[in-house]
């Protein structure tokens, strides 16, 4: 393989902004999806039930985290992920370039597949690739936490400034959904022009599948050319990277969840599910409930250089950094005390009529800590441990965790909707907060399957 400059290479910032152009287009459609299929034809919408439009939401979310399972087989074992990412982008642009045509839910589905396929061919493979570009184990907690403020770049203008032009308008400026959608659509080929154009930067990183072997760093499961068969470390290693991906999801399961509460019990609206607990104005300005979305993403872009520092830090120590299942067990214990915030926030409106939305924003945070402390290390985690035969496989995993998250919670929502919200989400935050207790207490014995020989 070419070698690669040490430190952070500009591949690495290649691989990085073009997550920050996928999840600009992906976090705008999926603010506006909802909205823009039940508002009605005269506004600019298709004018459809809320039940459908949520439907299709969900749909659209969920596909996208679980495609990169099949996206990263086929990067693994067939082409190359060089060729993948590209083509995921372009088939991403068609996608949102259907909605911008659409006047019926035909087209609408036909984004959900493109998209859905698009994601699977690029999410996972993209990381793989950035991975590829580092000579030390080492450097890639640090790198894959300052690429995730890059992913959270492209959220936070999605949700602050996109989405809002086809809604309330910003600085003046409104437009319809369809054009907020083709500018989803520029934006993915804008990406790949980008990725293509910059290639040379990368080297030899990911122009073959991943099947062969092109990492720089040691690992345990470093092979010879040719000897792909998965010895019994191997399978161990696969075993702690499902268990990590199945624990995360709990930790999303409840993450998606907060957001039910903080838009429709203490969110405002017009409709008879919101109970407006919280005060949205700072004077005369009504704060909008996409902000809530974008707190999340700019304390992650903060937090994301800040973490990098500290994880290599911590790896300098003789004993070595903090293991990812310690990480993910913390990851879980905050958004737990997220939830013990929300409680004591309806305890204060229920007192004095509302609350200050700053209690939420605190909710906000510490869901948003909660998730930089663990999530942007899963595919470090998976780039070090993964035997190549099944690495981009195990890259596209990961995302599984918040399909399942997508599945659950709607129905632990309705189940919490019919109990008083102490009880109910008082009682799920000590669930939470134990859970995570117990994976921390349990992480030595667990951490022994990553360095199974």
């Amino acid at each position: 393989m070419e070698k690669v400059k040490k430190g952070r290479p500009f591949g690495f910032y290649v691989c990085a902004l073009g997550f920050t152009f996928e999840r600009l287009a992906f976090y705008t459609m999926k603010y506006l999806l909802a909205i823009w299929i039940a508002t009605e034809v005269a506004s600019g919408g298709l004018g459809l039930s809320d039940i459908e439009a949520s439907a299709m939401s969900g749909s659209f979310v969920a596909w996208t985290y679980i495609t990169p399972l099949f996206g990263g087989y086929i990067a693994d074992h067939w082409i190359s992920p060089r060729i993948c990412v590209p083509l995921g982008m372009i088939l991403m642009g068609l996608g949102y370039l259907c909605t911008w045509r659409a006047d019926s839910l035909t087209l609408v589905w036909a984004m959900i597949i493109l998209v859905a396929v698009g994601t699977g061919l690029f999410k996972g493979n993209l990381s793989g690739i950035n991975g590829l570009l580092f000579h030390d184990a080492d450097e890639l907690d640090a790198a894959f936490s300052i690429q995730y403020s890059f992913v959270n770049i492209g959220s936070f203008i999605g949700t602050t400034f996109i989405a809002i032009l086809a809604t309330t308008g910003l600085f003046g400026l409104k437009t319809s959904f369809n054009t907020v959608f083709l500018i989803c659509g520029i934006f993915m080929f804008i990406d790949a022009v980008w990725f293509i154009l910059n290639g040379r930067s990368l080297g030899d990183a990911g122009k073959k599948p991943f099947k062969a072997d092109q990492r720089e760093f040691e690992t345990v499961s470093k092979k010879k050319d040719g000897d792909t068969k998965l010895t019994s470390g191997d399978i161990k290693r696969i075993v702690a990277i499902v268990l990590v991906t199945l624990f995360s999801s709990v930790f999303w399961m409840v993450w998606y969840m907060a957001y039910m509460p903080a838009y429709f019990r203490f969110g405002w609206g017009n409709g008879s599910d919101y109970m407006n607990l919280a005060n949205w104005y700072i004077g005369s300005f009504q704060i909008p409930t996409s902000w809530f979305d974008s707190v999340n993403a700019l304390v992650c872009i903060i937090l994301g250089p800040v973490l990098a520092m500290l994880w290599a830090k911590l790896a300098k120590r003789p004993k070595g950094d903090m293991s990812m299942f310690k990480k993910t067990a913390l990851g879980i214990i905050l958004v737990g005390i997220s939830y013990i915030v929300m409680v004591v926030a309806d305890k204060i409106a229920a007192v004095n009529g509302q609350c200050s939305v700053f209690w939420l924003a605190l909710v906000c945070l510490l869901m948003s800590v909660g998730e930089m402390v663990f999530s942007p290390l899963g595919n470090s985690f998976i780039s070090k441990l993964a035997p190549a035969k099944v690495l981009g496989l195990l890259l596209g995993f990961w995302p599984i965790a918040v399909f399942l998250a997508q599945k659950t919670y709607p129905a632990l929502y309705a189940w919490l909707k019919g109990m008083d919200f102490t009880m109910g989400y008082g009682g799920l935050a000590i669930v939470i907060i134990i859970l995570g207790i117990i994976l921390w207490a349990c992480s030595g014995k667990l951490d022994e399957m990553e360095k199974a020989q």
